[in-house]
């Protein structure tokens, strides 16, 4: 019989121990694995989402709610802001700013957000069509990749938006002409993936169409038919700057190189208007600060539960000694030397820990589907269900290094086991 069978052979002899040992270090590695996952996971789309944008423009409120909602599309917006106060930021011939990009929120369809902008929000993703082609009218609709799949969008299909993220029946725009998909983008692993894309000017006209609509039902208390009204007609073509009268979400920008002039733009924006300006990078910076924090109690605890599993070990096979000297004796006996009594118990040691870091790591990419899961259904947000991370594989070789250290000692007293004198007893 092999030292290898030997060793699963004392370990199943006594299950109740060896399954305390190894729930307790799957525990250990499985929660430092989960944390390692989501801190990647979370790490990947926030730096991937930055996507070169130096500041938000948007109106007073949360500063992260407002960057959350305008480049992540988790958040409600903090609120809208006359386009006339932001045309500079959207001035092509601007000295400082290389892009803008104007957002405007509040719609969605089946929890999927609904955004106006302009074709340069693809410019900002390095988003490029797969299907169709880019909207020419109010209502056309660019599919993100995900976004179509999930919801099962071809080119051709209709649909009508509903007030808000909640999918709610009666939040539906039903007044207001539908949307009509024209495009699907191929997948880039961003944001874009994740929204529908229209000019701006479909919202516009659906909330047009839906004042205009109430107005008409209401007025002179008669009887009126008040069937879907038609959508005012804009020119997708014109700039927005021409617009006086209308308000957007919120403008991403982008800086030409890093002046002091575009650096202060933020303050002056703060100090000088009713808007708001938010750096992403400071606001990622603090947000990973708060989240660190709570990180890292979890990682400490992770490792408490890596040294409870670690003492566990030691005394399930020191306790175990007594009651097998008679057969550490009876294997000196029949030639097994002090150097394979001290691999038998360091091998049944390693053997609990290495199981018990794998069963860690199956339930934490169990843990980490059902996150994903979470975050889909409820922020419509996609992480990787399938990853695995450089680190998982230290965790593997530091459960060998756990396994040798908790059977050391015993193994060690295996080694010096006394033939004669237990055999006498």
């Amino acid at each position: 019989m092999s030292i290898l069978s030997l060793a699963l052979r004392n370990l199943l002899y006594r299950p109740w121990t060896t399954a305390l040992s190894l729930l307790l270090a799957a525990l250990g590695a499985g929660l430092i694995s989960l944390i390692l996952l989501l801190n990647w996971q979370l790490e990947q789309q926030f730096d991937r989402n930055l996507a070169g944008i130096n500041l938000v423009v948007g109106a007073k409120g949360s500063p992260l709610q407002l960057m959350m909602s305008s480049m992540y599309h988790i958040s409600s917006p903090t609120g809208n802001v006359p386009l006339d106060k932001v045309k500079p930021f959207l001035n092509p011939a601007h000295p400082y700013i290389s892009l803008g990009v104007p957002l405007s929120l509040g719609d969605s369809y089946r929890g999927r957000r609904i955004v106006g902008t302009r074709p340069t929000f693809l410019q900002l993703y390095g988003a490029e069509l797969s299907e169709g082609a880019m909207w020419t009218a109010p209502m056309d609709v660019v599919a993100g990749a995900s976004a179509a799949r999930e919801l099962g969008l071809q080119l051709g299909d209709t649909f009508r938006s509903s007030h808000g993220l909640v999918e709610d029946d009666d939040l539906t725009h039903r007044d207001a002409p539908p949307f009509r998909v024209v495009g699907i983008l191929g997948p880039t692993g961003t944001v874009a993936d994740l929204v529908l894309l229209t000019p701006t000017e479909s919202l516009w006209a659906v909330h047009d169409t839906h004042d205009t609509h109430d107005a008409t039902a209401q007025h002179d208390d008669h009887d009126h038919d008040t069937g879907p009204a038609h959508a005012p007609a804009y020119d997708v073509t014109q700039p927005l700057m021409d617009y006086t009268d209308k308000i957007i979400t919120s403008v991403l920008i982008q800086f030409k190189g890093n002046s002091i002039t575009a650096l202060n733009m933020q303050r002056s924006i703060n100090e000088n208007t009713e808007m708001q300006a938010v750096t992403p990078s400071i606001q990622l910076a603090e947000l990973y600060a708060t989240v660190g924090q709570g990180e890292q109690v979890l990682r400490q605890l992770g490792y408490v539960v890596v040294g409870v599993s670690i003492l566990s070990i030691f005394i399930g096979l020191y306790s175990s000694l007594d009651r097998r000297r008679g057969e550490l004796a009876l294997l000196r006996s029949l030639g097994a030397g002090p150097s394979k009594l001290f691999g038998l118990l360091l091998m049944e040691g390693t053997f609990t820990a290495v199981a018990g870091a794998l069963l860690g790591l199956l339930l934490s990419h169990a843990g980490l589907a059902l996150i994903a899961r979470y975050f889909s259904q409820a922020y419509r947000y996609d992480f990787q269900r399938l990853v695995f991370l450089p680190e998982e594989y230290w965790l593997l070789a530091g459960a060998v290094v756990v396994g040798v250290l908790a059977a050391s000692v015993p193994a060690w007293r295996a080694a010096r086991t006394d033939v004669h004198r237990t055999l006498a007893q």
